[in-house]
């Protein structure tokens, strides 16, 4: 006889891209118990246990499926420490995560696929920057070659800015991640996230998003982890996205089959769509955040049955669908983010959020007995579907006592 008891999920990371992993995976009548591994959460604390990010090794036997988050614990090899000890994981090992810890690596996988990307120099020393800039020229993209927690990129308009922004790179201001430095041209289009499953062999597109990464509104002010995202994304056709399956997210990873690293859990391919067709930016091994909030409250399949068949070798045979509706994540953030915030701030009105038809997702978050305080930059974000999901999750806002919280307000207009 099939057992009757119901699975035990371990989710790695405790931000707002976690929070929505959770939530999913919950909605799951197969899930019984689930639980997370990392810092306060006051929205991932209400619904599961905590454990801390340095037991997971030690308690992870006790899961039936383990899903990783952040690019951090890919990156360390996490993945593949816990698939040797037989468990059942969704996401990379480091060796494929390499897509997003190294662009150069990327760059390589691209030149061997034949993945249409922006042209390129890889730069090992500052002279040889200046060099590959004087040949270039400007506008291009300077880009730090490893993980930068998301600042590593800058858009140079102009050779000045180009020369200031090689000099910060290898002057430690990444650390590590800067120690070598991709140039790029400059790509002009409209961007576009195009998430996709694999399971090693099955690869199969999951969702179409796009994020909203300025501080402020009009796309001002400095670059972001992202102030909000809408999926699908707008005005872009499933013509379209299936060329970018065709031409550059089913190539790299056969490509890196072919170097024998299998790629099992979600890639994250954010696209230009240039009059060419679409481009590759970057590679990244994980869910986006805010763009997984906005991604997984459209999804009607199961989600434990859709990480597990990935995590399996299953993915040919798992259901995937999507509501045909749109869904807007709104971020509030704390008010001197992307720079040092204040924290402790008491947030309030989020019942009355929830009430009016919006999901919240917690990020930076603790609880304080009854209160749920302010923890850090980007703090929550709100997420609403339906034939009008924009009007709705703003109209939800409205709700909302945090005297210290900063939106924009243009998401998805």
């Amino acid at each position: 006889m099939p057992s009757s008891r119901r699975a035990k999920v371990l989710v790695v990371g405790s931000g707002g891209r976690e929070h929505a992993l959770c939530v999913a995976l919950a909605a799951s009548p197969q899930v019984g118990e689930i639980a997370f591994a990392g810092g306060e959460n006051a929205g991932l604390e209400a619904m599961a246990e905590r454990i801390p990010a340095e037991a997971v090794l030690d308690r992870a036997g006790a899961f039936d499926l383990v899903v990783i988050g952040p690019e951090a614990p890919l990156s360390e090899g996490l993945a593949d420490r816990l698939r040797a000890a037989g468990l059942n994981v969704f996401g990379p090992s480091a060796a494929a995560a390499e897509v997003e810890t190294s662009k150069a690596f990327t760059k390589a996988i691209c030149e061997e696929a034949g993945i249409p990307t922006a042209r390129f120099t890889v730069c090992d020393s500052e002279a040889d920057a200046l060099a590959a800039l004087a040949r270039m020229g400007a506008p291009l993209v300077v880009k730090a070659d490893g993980l930068a927690a998301g600042k590593g990129v800058i858009i140079a308009d102009t050779e000045a800015a180009a020369r200031e922004a090689i000099g910060l790179c290898f002057s430690g201001t990444f650390g590590a991640a800067g120690a070598r430095v991709v140039l790029e041209e400059k790509l002009e289009g409209p961007e576009v996230s195009l998430f996709a499953l694999s399971d090693g062999n099955t690869v199969r597109a999951l969702a179409s998003a796009r994020d909203y990464k300025r501080a402020f509104d009009g796309d001002h002010g400095p670059n972001t982890g992202g102030m909000g995202a809408i999926s699908p994304a707008p005005g872009v056709s499933d013509a379209v996205l299936d060329e970018a399956m065709d031409t550059i997210v089913r190539p790299a990873i056969a490509t890196l089959k072919a170097r024998g690293i299998d790629y099992v859990g979600v890639l994250y391919a954010g696209l230009m769509l240039t009059a060419e067709g679409p481009k590759l930016i970057e590679f990244n091994a994980r869910f986006g955040d805010p763009e997984c909030q906005a991604i997984l409250p459209r999804l009607t399949s199961d989600f434990y049955e859709l990480c597990l068949a990935t995590a399996t070798g299953r993915l040919a045979d798992a259901p995937l669908a999507f509501s045909p509706d749109s869904a807007v994540a709104v971020v509030v953030a704390a008010a001197g983010y992307p720079g040092p915030v204040a924290r402790g701030e008491p947030i309030g009105g989020l019942a009355a959020i929830e009430a009016a038809g919006a999901t919240v997702y917690h990020a930076g978050t603790r609880r304080e007995g009854d209160e749920v305080l302010s923890n850090g930059g980007r703090v929550l974000a709100a997420v609403a579907t339906g034939p009008d999901p924009r009007t709705k999750v703003y109209e939800a806002l409205d709700h909302l006592d945090w005297p210290g919280g900063r939106l924009r307000t243009d998401i998805a207009s």
